[in-house]
């Protein structure tokens, strides 16, 4: 839709007459009222586009979940009961290659696992058993051996929790908790 300037319908943005314009006006003959003007149509059009984006968003998500849900990964040996001794720790990967985690058997005997990467700042922990704690060196961060909640420093998050089980002289991990509080 063009507008006849030169009958006074229309407006120049600087206000100046036609005469007075620069030749590159001519060449680009915009309206700023009508470029401003979106039609009830093209807005429709966003909102149903954008709500699309956003539910096939929701079902990515869904799948996502779902996937891990029912891809949980079978249990695997870790260790042989006797290879870590009483106050020892041993360093394995699980579920992947890609995941460092940290096999601890406490003074009683018991076994507990925690993934070795800090929830600060993914440094690696290291155990203290002696003194019932994991400590992350990069930022004196501090976990409860037991537990793997936090106790000092800036990790806020506990130590995903690797589960285990043990039978027949091995440890098996079956799965890994991530936890939030």
């Amino acid at each position: 839709m063009s507008v006849d300037r030169s009958e006074g319908g229309g407006r120049f943005p600087d206000g100046r007459p036609e005469a007075e314009q620069p030749a590159w006006r001519r060449d680009f003959p915009i309206d700023a009222a009508q470029d401003a003007y979106v039609a009830r149509r093209d807005y429709a059009k966003f909102l149903v586009l954008t709500s699309f984006g956003f539910v096939v968003g929701q079902f990515g998500i869904a799948v996502a979940g779902l996937r891990r849900a029912l891809g949980r990964t079978p249990a695997r040996e870790i260790a042989r009961v006797d290879d870590v001794p009483p106050g020892g720790a041993a360093i394995f990967h699980y579920p992947g290659p890609d995941d460092p985690c940290l096999l601890v058997r406490a003074e009683d005997g018991s076994f507990l696992a925690y993934g070795q990467k800090c929830t600060h700042l993914s440094c690696a922990v290291v155990p203290h058993v002696d003194r019932g704690r994991i400590g992350c060196p990069c930022h004196e961060g501090a976990f409860d051996l037991a537990t793997g909640r936090p106790l000092a420093g800036p990790p806020r998050r506990p130590l995903p929790l690797v589960k285990l089980e043990v039978r027949g002289g091995a440890v098996y991990a079956l799965g890994v908790e991530e936890r939030t509080t």
